[in-house]
């Protein structure tokens, strides 16, 4: 069902409820998610961004339920990830005239993935394309999250039109983010920052530094993905600007996996001497626990410790993956450790640590192994591990 957001503007998109990985398998989906398309009625008709392609059907009923497709005059394409692009060939096949308005780099990757000649117009930030009572302002996003991202402003509605940023993988009933249980928004659009937008924090910092600087009145913020925020809709980019700060909470996550229980144990011991010192932890088994969730939890706490037995001299498989988020992500502010059993000859436990030293988590104190099952002195020492590392954090 299409929602009028304000006198001329409505959502036409779609909610994917069934949707549990994202780009593949990259990222879960607990709460499925939706692909949010903008159509705007003036004196010219502009549809920003589209929705999946297996969902173009319903993106045209959507919008003929407003207006004629052939009637569309401007194709806003803020991004050309095929999860906003897909139907595009489907709405261009119906307004074959219209403009396709994209970013300066947005021009390759768009005619890229499609190769039509379809009629293009690059733009830069501060940029203006009038539609009649109302103007499209566009600002260039490089790396929030791809090089040809931009957002896209209506004034008069002052509606800002972000495309990945400020979203959320979120299915709901309802649009608007003062219809919805806040607790759920917010973990959702956490996980959604922690997993794709870390590593453009520095950048997130400076393009909401140069958006604030334009002084555009913003009265609703509605992204490609999930809720839109209509009621003080500047909280999520408040939000962003804490997030992208990177400040850690004074916490720790131990992640690991265990062959036959010996670092299970371990991580038990560890756990056992960070809360002697009242520092909250949270441990995961990676064998079972999601990896984006896991992420997501790193991305708030201080000390990441991580855990595998030595296995054909390396570590477990289920703990590659996750080493491999941390390198990809670059994390800050972080401190890091390392532990282990082995039976023979033990090298879990410095692989760990020099790849917690590729991704500039500084390892604050040696690793710590255990022959075969830990005695009650190697648990002791894990205590005592533990307890290092609680130091650690508070410094």
């Amino acid at each position: 069902m299409i929602t009028e957001l304000t006198k001329g503007v409505y959502w036409v998109g779609v909610v994917d409820w069934a949707l549990r990985h994202f780009h593949g398998f990259e990222l879960t989906t607990h709460r499925g998610s939706s692909y949010n398309a903008y159509l705007i009625t003036d004196e010219k008709t502009v549809l920003v961004d589209t929705v999946w392609g297996p969902f173009q059907e319903q993106l045209i009923e959507n919008i003929r339920e407003v207006i004629d497709p052939a009637k569309i005059d401007i194709v806003v394409a803020n991004h050309a990830e095929i999860d906003h692009s897909g139907s595009l060939p489907a709405v261009m096949r119906h307004a074959p005239k219209a403009t396709v308005i994209v970013s300066k780099r947005g021009l390759e990757s768009v005619e890229g993935h499609f190769h039509q000649p379809w009629n293009f117009q690059a733009v830069q930030t501060g940029d203006k394309v009038s539609i009649g009572k109302r103007e499209l302002i566009f600002v260039e996003a490089p790396m929030l999250h791809w090089p040809d991202s931009m957002f896209t402003y209506l004034t008069g509605d002052n509606i800002l039109m972000p495309n990945d940023a400020f979203g959320q993988h979120y299915a709901n009933a309802f649009r608007f983010n003062d219809e919805v249980d806040q607790e759920e928004l917010y973990e959702e659009a956490l996980k959604y920052y922690a997993n794709i937008l870390t590593p453009f924090s520095g950048m997130v910092s400076k393009k909401i530094e140069e958006v604030l600087a334009l002084n555009l009145p913003v009265s609703m913020i509605a992204p490609s993905h999930g809720i839109i925020w209509r009621k003080d809709p500047l909280q999520i980019v408040k939000k962003y600007q804490e997030w992208a700060s990177q400040v850690p909470e004074k916490t720790a996550v131990i992640i690991y996996d265990s062959m036959w229980d010996g670092t299970r144990h371990m991580a038990e011991a560890i756990g056992d001497g960070l809360a002697a010192e009242n520092i909250p932890y949270k441990t995961f088994y990676m064998p079972t626990a999601d990896r984006n969730d896991v992420i997501t939890e790193i991305f708030k706490t201080k000390a990441v410790i991580v855990g595998s037995p030595t296995f054909n001299q390396g570590l477990l498989p289920t703990i590659t993956p996750i080493l491999e988020d941390l390198k990809g992500l670059k994390f800050q502010n972080k401190i890091g450790a390392a532990f282990g059993c082995y039976g023979w000859s033990g090298e879990s436990v410095k692989i760990i640590e020099d790849h917690l030293a590729t991704c500039k988590i500084p390892v604050i104190t040696e690793g710590i192994r255990a022959k075969w099952q830990p005695k009650p002195d190697d648990l002791a020492r894990c205590r005592e591990f533990g307890s290092t590392v609680a130091g650690a954090i508070r410094k």
